[in-house]
């Protein structure tokens, strides 16, 4: 990934899940991310975080990621504990790069899970990059994490919706697709849209949104 180390000294590739895709209204339950440089890993956290008192798990995200309430409870930790441990990966490094798969949502959530914290300067630094966007521009419908393991036959990644193993796969995806074409630079703070309904959530001040079609024809960043 010669394109990202010419740029930057530090990537902090992490991945959310979630009560729900509102980030106002839903919660993080675990954080997980991975610190790298340019020799290799230097750092990461995995945490469950407890819900409020009185809330519970859907269902469906049970099933999904296997948390469980007792887990939660159990093994999580609190929510200020985590931001803490996530800011911490940033600490010292003077040109930071955020990557997650779906960038757009794990950011939204991420943002309002520091704000209560007084933390969201840490995300002033960071320049982002989306590796979904990437992905939708070298490969065709659908685009799932799992799909972009399957395809580019990353047997050691694992695409298991808990936070950290998502976020390690999202490592090894981005290697991949940075030997395949090492242009992954040309994405800094690009994030591709859907093209009927456009941006979801809160848009970033400092992103460039760009409609990206499901048929494949020039890279995002060479559309105006």
């Amino acid at each position: 990934m010669e394109s990202l180390w010419k740029q930057f000294d530090r990537l902090v590739v992490f991945d959310t899940e979630t009560t729900g895709i509102e980030f106002g209204r839903d919660a993080i339950i675990e954080l997980g991310a991975v610190s790298l440089e340019e020799g290799g890993e230097t750092g990461s956290m995995d945490r469950l975080i407890r819900l409020p008192e009185g809330k519970s798990l859907p269902p469906f995200i049970t099933d999904l990621t296997g948390i469980t309430d007792e887990q939660l409870q159990s093994e999580g930790v609190a929510p200020r504990e985590a931001a803490g441990d996530f800011c911490a990966l940033l600490e010292g490094a003077e040109r930071p790069l955020l990557v997650a798969y779906n960038a757009q949502f794990d950011l939204n959530f991420l943002f309002w899970f520091l704000r209560p914290f007084g933390l969201v300067e840490v995300l002033k630094k960071p320049r982002f990059l989306d590796a979904l966007t990437v992905y939708r521009d070298r490969r065709d419908y659908p685009h799932k994490l799992c799909n972009a393991i399957e395809t580019y036959g990353l047997t050691d990644a694992v695409n298991s919706h808990r936070a950290v193993d998502d976020a390690r796969a999202t490592v090894q995806l981005l290697e991949a697709m940075a030997a395949e074409r090492d242009d992954l630079a040309q994405y800094i703070d690009l994030f591709g849209t859907h093209p009927k309904y456009g941006v979801s959530g809160r848009k970033i001040s400092s992103v460039t949104y760009r409609s990206q079609p499901y048929q494949r024809t020039v890279p995002l960043y060479e559309l105006k």
